[in-house]
């Protein structure tokens, strides 16, 4: 097998403010295996908070391709991948690696990626509402978001918290209340309470009809996240605490949701590994993402049946979005229908809302 990078500048449409950094753009990395002249694309990007820049991820994807060389067919690379991992591999790293195999393969195979996801596997492509990310701004301007949103078709929008004045944070979310009164509500702090401040400002949270946090509290306790979950008037979600198989074997029946980022867990396999981990008790499954193209967001999107909320809007952040073939601009994402990854580069000419439904 035969493979390449290329690295890329994502632009974000607006900087993105959360509780801990504003947000501009992010550099991808994109992986291309290629197989007797058929090809499968993987997406890897940068991430402060991880600590991978693009000149890291670039020598990370280089050790990988040298590793997918020494296998005579994709096939038996994915095999090994899903049984053995790979070990003091970043997981946003693998997650790019599997997704680059999976659309290969499933290309071979003539098959979208949801069919190759062993049994149980749905027939047809999966599809869902996913929320919409609205940052830390203005009052005004986070009602004008959620209204035009609501409009757009989006039922579920996430709200960002953490302002430095907690009540910014409630008269923002009041805001998008009043804008877009049908619309069910997420809230994340990304880790910007402390567990005394937390509780009462939950309860104000849940009186204004907010549905689920997410990770309310600074990760590395997520023993105070779970006495945070069973005093809580609305459901708790891990996030920065449940980063992998061990982290959510931890917190699984301890609180109510664990969101899942393929960039975060180490991709598709670990993440359906999760899922079967969590279904067996109360804890429900969260789809998440990073900021990232179509590419990176796909392989989550074949996925989405799986789980209760689904945040897979980052491809929707982006001022050009290279890539197309799972919708999201009227509220809905959708698996391609094509083989593999069922994504293509999108045409310069060619407008986001024109995405296939």
């Amino acid at each position: 097998m035969k493979t390449s990078l290329r690295t890329t500048r994502l632009q974000l449409t607006e900087p993105l403010r959360i509780s801990r950094s504003t947000m501009t753009a992010r550099d991808a990395v994109w992986l291309t295996v290629e197989h007797d002249g058929q090809h499968g694309y993987g997406e890897a990007v940068s991430s402060v908070y991880y600590g991978l820049d693009a000149a890291v991820l670039e020598r990370l994807l280089d050790v990988e391709s040298e590793w997918l060389g020494g296998f005579a067919d994709p096939e038996s690379a994915l095999e090994v991948l899903r049984d053995a991992g790979r070990p003091g591999v970043p997981p946003s790293v693998t997650a790019a690696v599997e997704s680059a195999l999976l659309d290969l393969v499933g290309r071979r195979a003539d098959r979208p990626v949801h069919q190759l996801l062993g049994p149980g596997a749905p027939p047809e492509p999966p599809s869902a509402p996913t929320a919409r990310t609205i940052g830390i701004t203005s009052p005004q301007h986070a009602a004008a978001q959620a209204a035009a949103l609501s409009r757009s078709g989006f039922s579920l929008l996430k709200i960002k918290a953490g302002a430095s004045d907690p009540a910014d944070d409630l008269t923002r979310v009041r805001a998008v209340r009043a804008a877009a009164p049908q619309a069910r509500l997420l809230l994340d702090p990304n880790g910007a309470w402390s567990f005394t401040t937390a509780l009462p400002l939950l309860g104000q949270y849940a009186e204004l009809g907010v549905e689920a946090v997410e990770q309310p509290l600074p990760p590395g306790t997520p023993d105070d996240l779970a006495r945070l979950a069973e005093k809580s008037p609305l459901p708790v979600i891990a996030d920065e605490d449940a980063v992998g198989f061990e982290d959510a074997r931890r917190l699984a029946g301890r609180v109510h949701g664990i969101n899942v980022k393929l960039a975060k867990c180490g991709g598709v396999t670990a993440a359906l590994r999760i899922a079967e981990l969590i279904a067996e008790s109360d804890t429900a499954l969260m789809l998440g993402c990073l900021t990232a193209s179509t590419l990176g967001i796909a392989p989550a999107a074949h996925l989405v049946d799986r789980a209760r909320w689904v945040d897979l809007d980052g491809h929707l952040l982006l001022a050009d979005d290279p890539w197309t073939g799972i919708g999201g601009a009227d509220g809905t994402v959708r698996a391609g229908r094509e083989p593999g990854l069922g994504v293509r580069p999108r045409r310069r000419d060619e407008p986001r809302r024109a995405e296939p439904c």
